[in-house]
């Protein structure tokens, strides 16, 4: 059972005011990030969805979204057609979530092999990300995301198919959307 990695990164931060890709935290770009992430978990291959910049990452396949701009839509359905014919199930993660760790994915993964079909982080009972899919849902999740919505339509009106994996003992889903976020990650992380 082949699981993939998908980083959705493709932004330009619009309310950061600069692509959310680039930025550092902690010493490290949160696309980087994203991607350890995904690989330390066990996702093989990963593919960042780029757009808004070019990011420089070792060992993953880049995939532009020439359609950045139409929001995440567009980069889930492009993450989703560059992946192999051999990808049973995709992690889909986002590039903006700097506090989500290996812990997570795994649990995800660990939730398809029981035999979910869709596995979706909740953090103290709230659905967030990321997400997981298998195959078969694809094409369905992929021609319900538009504009700055990507799974989540499919799943919100398909909740049969849907498990949740607690996850608010191993991470934190807070987002990065402006530079007020940004500080307050950075002063978390440099407190622990």
């Amino acid at each position: 059972m082949t699981v993939a990695g998908v980083l959705l990164a493709a932004g330009e931060g619009s309310r950061l005011g600069r692509p959310k890709a680039l930025v550092e935290l902690g010493g490290t770009s949160l696309a980087a990030r994203g991607v350890a992430v995904l690989t330390e978990a066990g996702c093989a291959p990963v593919h960042v969805v780029t757009g808004a910049v070019d990011v420089e990452l070792p060992g993953v396949t880049l995939v532009n979204n020439p359609d950045w701009r139409t929001g995440m839509g567009s980069s889930l359905r492009a993450g989703l057609a560059s992946l192999p014919d051999d990808v049973d199930a995709v992690v889909l993660a986002l590039v903006d979530q700097p506090l989500i760790t290996p812990d997570v994915v795994r649990r995800l993964i660990a939730a398809y092999q029981s035999g979910a079909r869709a596995a979706i982080a909740t953090y103290e009972g709230r659905q967030r990300n990321p997400v997981l899919l298998r195959r078969e849902l694809w094409a369905d999740a992929a021609d319900a995301a538009h504009d700055d919505v990507g799974a989540r339509a499919y799943l919100r009106a398909h909740p049969e198919v849907v498990t949740e994996v607690e996850c608010g003992d191993v991470a934190d889903p807070a987002d990065i959307d402006t530079e007020a976020d940004l500080a307050a990650l950075e002063r978390r992380l440099s407190a622990r």
